[in-house]
């Protein structure tokens, strides 16, 4: 039996047969990362109003000089240039965020539109993959997730300080402001999306050949791919939430909100 040859042919820039609203998804993603990395810059730079009462924003956290209490040194060493505290640590953060590999599928269509969606032209014929500068650096994400798992810690110390006030006379007493619960749920949510990376999956059991005998791993595998699976919701969530962390421990210290103490 005969079979017609079909000629395939490169798609232009944005060509597609799809009729859905395919450009949706890549758009809103740009619009959230770019107005993100706006906003965090921006936060970064300011270096005021980032500490309200046992609340320390986790764009500063850990807050390493300063006469702060939350600092953890009283003084800068003379070679460290006057500088925001939050340009110290952010990088970390990131890093392990702009490299990770759900990020990277996302800003790929919505900044570099390589592709713009499935089944949609882009605006390049050659493919250089991962392999060559700049994008060979995305490599550094496995490094990068010890120090996302170490800010977990720091990040819960900072929630459960805010959960102790001090009084007039100094003394700390044990409450719950709205502000504790912003700050332990940016943990929470931040603790779903680092403890759900890919690369941590891997690290924990995801290049063994067999889970069987292994009860410790295969369990430890099971939690962290079921977080996985939801790597998506956990990325978007804790990126609004770490954000808006700030933003409200930031209005706070400026007194245009309010911390309801609710104990």
């Amino acid at each position: 039996m005969a079979h017609g040859v079909v000629q395939l042919t490169r798609r232009r820039f944005g060509e597609t047969m799809r009729r859905d609203a395919w450009w949706l998804p890549p758009l809103g993603a740009f619009v959230v990362l770019s107005s993100f990395l706006v906003y965090a810059t921006w936060a970064a730079f300011q270096n005021a109003n980032y500490e309200y009462g046992p609340y320390l924003s986790p764009f500063y956290s850990p807050l390493l000089f300063g006469p702060s209490p939350h600092a953890w040194f009283r003084s800068a060493p003379a070679w460290l240039p006057a500088i925001s505290p939050a340009l110290l640590i952010l990088p970390f953060p990131a890093g392990f965020r702009f490299t990770c590999y759900y990020y990277r599928g996302t800003y790929y269509k919505a900044f570099w539109a390589d592709p713009p969606g499935c089944a949609v032209g882009e605006p390049r014929t050659t493919y250089r993959g991962e392999r060559k500068l700049p994008l060979v650096i995305q490599n550094v994400h496995r490094y990068f997730l010890y120090f996302a798992i170490a800010f977990l810690f720091i990040l819960a110390s900072d929630a459960w300080k805010g959960y102790w006030f001090a009084d007039a006379s100094g003394a700390k007493h044990f409450g719950i402001g709205i502000g504790s619960l912003v700050l332990t749920m940016n943990v929470v949510l931040l603790s779903g999306y680092t403890l759900g990376c890919h690369s941590l999956r891997h690290l924990v059991g995801g290049y063994l050949d067999r889970m069987a005998g292994r009860p410790v791993r295969r369990t430890t595998y099971a939690c962290v791919s079921c977080l996985n699976r939801g790597h998506m919701n956990w990325a978007w969530a804790s990126l609004f939430w770490v954000a808006f962390t700030d933003v409200y421990v930031r209005l706070c210290a400026m007194g245009i909100w309010h911390d309801w103490r609710l104990v």
